[in-house]
């Protein structure tokens, strides 16, 4: 079994526990929409990533 050799030091233990903490995530004004978007991701409602027409948008009726 393993036993640690020394005890982990309070600076250690916090680092290590520092990814822990939850974040909020973060979110971006769209430039054309206005609308808040995940950053990276494509604007589910228009279907634009980066300047360009990626997925179809589904028309409601």
């Amino acid at each position: 079994m393993a036993v640690p050799k020394r005890k982990t030091t309070r600076m250690k233990r916090g680092a290590r526990r520092s990814a822990d903490a939850l974040k909020q995530p973060t979110y971006v004004e769209d430039k054309d929409s206005g609308e808040l978007r995940r950053p990276h991701h494509v604007d589910l409602k228009t279907g634009m990533y980066r300047g360009r027409q990626i997925l179809a948008v589904k028309e409601d009726v």
